[in-house]
């Protein structure tokens, strides 16, 4: 990676710590306290969420009919995700050990934590669970074929994806043939010291 590359990977990565920041500064603004994986509100917080919560019958009667009646196809979508879930899951206990490549953590990507919030109803909270459970096994996914094409196929495509996975920046570069295979067993190398490095 050359060094004008290195640089602006760097920039991303420091960017993304001053979000990080950013949330962090707005949570606690909000009344939001994190200890770990437990998050808790100030009491009149949640006491002013309560109160600001829509009642199941006004969020029922208050629902278009599009929306019931794209419901139930929204809610079978969780048939094939539960088995992404599975299969990717599966997949990466099996082969990435098989190639000593580091694990993805899927509790890093599947996040169910917004049924805490007490301004949702019980139709709203089943809804977050839902949003959050589809989104985050496809993120887990993505992740786990993130860091196959990383080790299998690191070269970048002639045209720029759209939302390219983070990997992409550490893939070789389109055409250089000299490159793919005087830098690929190296770049495979260091993806399995990852894994076997101490914690």
């Amino acid at each position: 990676m050359n060094e004008k590359l290195a640089g602006l990977i760097a920039e991303i990565e420091k960017l993304h710590a001053e979000l990080d920041r950013e949330v962090a500064k707005r949570r606690d603004e909000l009344g939001v306290r994190i200890s770990g994986k437990i998050v808790a509100f100030e009491k009149e917080v949640t006491e002013q969420h309560r109160r600001l919560r829509t009642s199941l019958l006004k969020y029922v009667a208050g629902a278009d009919l599009l929306t019931v009646l794209t419901a139930p196809v929204i809610y079978a979508m969780v048939v094939p995700i539960a088995l992404l879930d599975l299969c990717v899951s599966v997949y990466q206990h099996v082969c990435f050990r098989a190639y000593g490549l580091e694990r993805v953590r899927r509790g890093d990507y599947v996040v169910i934590d917004r049924q805490h919030l007490a301004y949702l109803n019980g139709i709203e909270i089943f809804n977050c669970l839902y949003c959050g459970y589809a989104n985050g096994v496809i993120a887990y996914a993505r992740e786990i074929a993130g860091r196959t094409e990383l080790y299998w196929c690191p070269i970048k495509h002639a045209r720029r994806a759209a939302g390219p996975h983070e990997h992409t920046l550490e893939f070789l570069e389109y055409g250089d043939a000299e490159g793919y295979r005087a830098r690929l067993e190296a770049q495979r190398q260091a993806l399995e010291s990852r894994e076997n490095r101490p914690s």
